[in-house]
């Protein structure tokens, strides 16, 4: 098994941290895992993004022309990988900023309000948590409780405060994650239960 994730925005909204997750997810589930950032010519509200590729296996190669999962978090993220994920693969889209699906027919396509989640939860930088939880809930590449135990690690050593509110933002996401697909959706690619 070998599945890629690309996370995209703006920059501050916490992708390259939602990848940073997910990469150390990967290790406590005692996963091969590659973690490559991609920054913008600014940090925060330039482009931002991060691909991580998760196997079973030694990775080959850091290259990846198509992925499984685009976590998209602005429009023009949509318009720029929404192409490159693979038949059967999921796009996150997050309808707080998106207001049209992209429109393709053989991926599962998954609108979630991450702004307006994170809003609630009152901190706009959560938003890439709970597209992290939704990933996780549609495609279940690392068990929940290593992304928590790996929230812990990562958040409880730059930002002790933050952790609680962290771990309730990755809820938020899970439960998001799990609603009905609305509109276009092709079937989940299976994923190994672990």
């Amino acid at each position: 098994m070998e599945r890629s994730v690309v996370f995209a925005g703006f920059g501050g909204q916490g992708l390259l941290f939602a990848g940073q997750v997910l990469a150390h997810a990967a290790v406590i589930d005692e996963l091969e895992v590659l973690w490559i950032p991609s920054y913008g010519p600014e940090m925060r509200g330039g482009t931002a993004s991060c691909t991580v590729i998760v196997g079973d296996e030694p990775i080959g190669s850091p290259v990846v022309d198509r992925v499984d999962v685009a976590v998209a978090m602005n429009p023009p993220s949509v318009a720029k990988f929404g192409r490159q994920v693979a038949p059967g693969g999921l796009l996150i889209a997050n309808s707080s900023l998106v207001e049209e699906a992209y429109g393709r027919d053989d991926v599962e396509e998954l609108q979630v309000p991450c702004t307006a989640l994170a809003r609630e939860a009152g901190d706009d930088r959560l938003v890439s948590l709970i597209a992290l939880g939704a990933l996780i809930a549609r495609r279940p590449i690392v068990r929940p409780a290593a992304v928590r135990a790996a929230i812990r690690k990562v958040v409880a050593a730059r930002q002790p405060d933050a952790l609680r509110a962290d771990l309730a933002a990755f809820a938020v996401g899970l439960r998001a994650g799990r609603e009905p697909v609305r509109g276009r959706a092709a079937a989940p690619a299976p994923d190994a239960a672990r």
